[in-house]
């Protein structure tokens, strides 16, 4: 299948936040106009333009571009990336990025969809997660983002140091009341690496109890689904007509293509990540050297144990028979005896035509996938 599908990342941001582990690089705007060269050079090298039905662009933060060369770099990526009929754009943006000048590039580039990067509406939480905006920021941003874009997405985080069950529900009721056209709510993880990981294991922070969590994550589930939101794959909420398509794309194991540092595409039947420094994957394309640092075939077999585990995270499951029909494998092939045992455990429900998480399945999915991705011996 030729990709319908491109990726494009952005690497720049502010400050470096204490829990994030993306492939970024903080305080160097002298590195933009280098950056863009090397997207454009490695762009070059797909030869010829490829049409697209959902174009992303993440980070990093793509909106930390001053408008000139945030519109330089719709314009390139366009160019190699034509948008089809219908098309769905992405931006993933900070609040406090969302300025006139900002929105007006947004705008002018035909962006439909903006993915805010909220996290939260109170200060004290805020801080801790060393966000560099508040409340005020944000109402200001997703005012400037309803004027131009047909969708608006919040990102928020739960199970943040020291934060409450009731202190979470303020932050669900006060996204809803904004009334976004797509909720992300995802639980705070200490990434190797990341500062928050030393910090943990010096004892400075501390994780949420995991019964905590979870209950932050069924109210997520309760109050977004009684204002309105369809919760179709495990961490993300949507009005009708405005999941994310071009993340379904990964979940249905379509290919895409991918551009800049840390890039990751799916071509092929091939998956190749480009390297994670800003200045090696600068250095390596403007010296006509390939970005890629790791490649890997994936065996039809190989690539429908990850089809499977992508596909189950969204809450409508599989058909059985219609995932053996389109990857050659029968899912009692792939995973028979963890399967047995997660319906044994109330973890998965099944029947002939579906295949889906349960509630409690739901609580504890992030457990369940390595075992759906080591084949049965």
């Amino acid at each position: 299948m030729t990709p319908r599908s491109a990726y494009v990342h952005v690497p720049f941001c502010r400050h470096h936040c204490g829990y994030c582990n993306f492939t970024l690089v903080a305080g160097r705007d002298d590195l933009i106009a280098a950056y863009l060269e090397a997207l454009a050079k490695e762009l070059s090298w797909l030869e010829v333009p490829h049409e697209v039905d959902t174009l992303f662009f993440g980070g990093g933060t793509p909106t930390h571009l001053p408008p000139k060369e945030l519109a330089q770099l719709f314009e390139l990526a366009k160019r190699w990336f034509p948008l089809a009929p219908g098309y769905e754009l992405s931006v993933e943006a900070n609040p406090i990025d969302l300025n006139h000048a900002r929105c007006e590039v947004l705008k002018k580039a035909g962006v439909t969809r903006i993915s805010l990067g909220v996290q939260s509406f109170g200060a004290e939480k805020l801080q801790s997660l060393e966000r560099d905006h508040r409340q005020p920021e944000i109402l200001a941003a997703y005012d400037n983002a309803r004027k131009f874009s047909q969708s608006v997405s919040l990102d928020l985080i739960f199970a943040a140091p020291g934060e409450s069950l009731p202190q979470w529900e303020q932050d669900l009721k006060a996204a809803i009341n904004l009334q976004p056209d797509h909720v992300s709510t995802y639980g705070l993880t200490f990434e190797r690496g990341t500062s928050f990981w030393g910090r943990l294991n010096r004892g400075e922070l501390a994780r949420a109890e995991e019964e905590t969590e979870g209950q932050m994550y069924e109210l997520a589930i309760d109050l977004l689904a009684a204002a309105g939101y369809e919760h179709y794959e495990v961490s993300n909420f949507a009005r009708p007509g405005h999941r994310c398509r071009h993340n379904e794309a990964y979940w249905t194991g379509r290919p895409y293509f991918a551009a800049g540092p840390g890039a990751a595409r799916y071509i092929g039947g091939r998956r190749e990540m480009n390297h994670r420094s800003t200045t090696t994957y600068i250095q390596r394309v403007l010296s006509s050297q390939s970005p890629v640092a790791e490649s890997e075939e994936l065996s039809p077999k190989d690539h429908a144990h990850e089809r499977l585990v992508f596909a189950l995270r969204r809450l409508e499951g599989i058909s059985p028979p219609e995932f053996e029909k389109e990857t050659g494998f029968s899912v009692e092939q792939l995973v028979a005896e963890p399967l047995a045992k997660f319906i044994a455990q109330g973890l998965f429900a099944q029947s002939n035509d579906n295949l889906r998480l349960t509630r409690r399945g739901l609580l504890v999915s992030d457990a369940l996938w390595p075992a759906f991705l080591t084949p049965d011996s």
